[in-house]
């Protein structure tokens, strides 16, 4: 079990109440100043150790052949409301057993559900690799992460925007792997300027919440023209096979959250969905 000393790590900045108002707008800027308050005023320990590896890191899952579905645990959505109450260490075991190549948890409550303590919970139960789903304003989230047993952390470049690059020099400190997710040719440009190993394309507008299944793999084939050799991954608004299909030449892996979650067989429903 490492132990971990902050004066080690490069620090950098919280976000602002000002910079959201300025730059965001709907359901995602209401999310991330509520983010803001919550961490604002969290004293941040000089050392602390995290959990034991838990196993392989979430870059090299997404890497192998094939197109790899990253479940996610997630029990509402502003969008949905609420889904389903799950159980997360169950539910985490019936992605394991049905082919999740990771698993997504989300820790944010308001809007979604999530606890830290599922993250830990489900940390010491299931080995594969697994991300923290929140909306990340405040370096100490990266620090939780790390602590509670988290391969990955969750870097919206449209609420980080240029310091982006700073919270990826982070995450790397401390030996987190980071999806950067966009949703638009701006945000992919940031991205890729920031150094970004995996970039999350998001179907979804957070703003709008609206959905736009062409969105992915528009923003894919952008990158791979742009030069992008990291690996790409599809999100949000996934529930039949063959939306799949059209990915599996496209992107390394797919993060499907709310049509699994609802389903009545969990484990059954990740296997009708894995692309072999």
């Amino acid at each position: 079990m490492k132990s971990l000393h902050v004066f080690d790590l490069p620090f950098t900045k919280a976000l602002r109440t000002s910079q959201i108002q300025e730059g965001l707008g709907g359901v995602l800027a209401k999310i991330a100043l509520e983010r803001i308050v919550d961490y604002e005023a969290k004293p941040i320990p000089l050392s602390w150790q995290g959990l034991d590896g838990h196993g392989a890191p979430f870059f090299e899952a997404l890497a192998k052949p094939g197109l790899s579905v990253i479940a996610e645990v997630k029990r509402s959505s502003p969008s949905k409301g609420a889904i389903a109450d799950l159980d997360p260490v169950a539910t985490a075991k019936a992605y394991a057993q049905g082919g999740a190549g990771a698993i997504s948890v989300l820790t944010e409550t308001r809007h979604f559900g999530g606890e830290l303590e599922h993250l830990i919970a489900v940390a010491k139960e299931v080995s594969l690799p697994l991300l923290r789903k929140d909306f990340t304003v405040h370096p100490f989230q990266l620090l939780e992460a790390k602590q509670a047993g988290a391969s990955a952390v969750l870097l919206i470049v449209a609420i980080l925007g240029e310091l982006t690059a700073d919270y990826l020099k982070l995450a790397k400190a401390l030996e987190l792997d980071a999806l950067v997710e966009i949703h638009d040719e701006a945000e992919l440009s940031i991205a890729l300027a920031a150094g970004a190993e995996i970039i999350g394309v998001n179907n979804r507008d957070l703003r709008s919440l609206a959905i736009d299944l062409n969105n992915a793999p528009k923003l894919i084939r952008k990158a791979r023209g742009l030069g992008f050799q990291g690996l790409l991954v599809a999100e949000s608004g996934y529930s039949q096979r063959q939306e799949l299909e059209g990915l599996r030449d496209l992107a390394d892996a797919v993060l499907i959250g709310s049509s699994l979650a609802a389903s009545h067989d969990i484990q059954k429903a990740l296997e009708n969905l894995v692309l072999r």
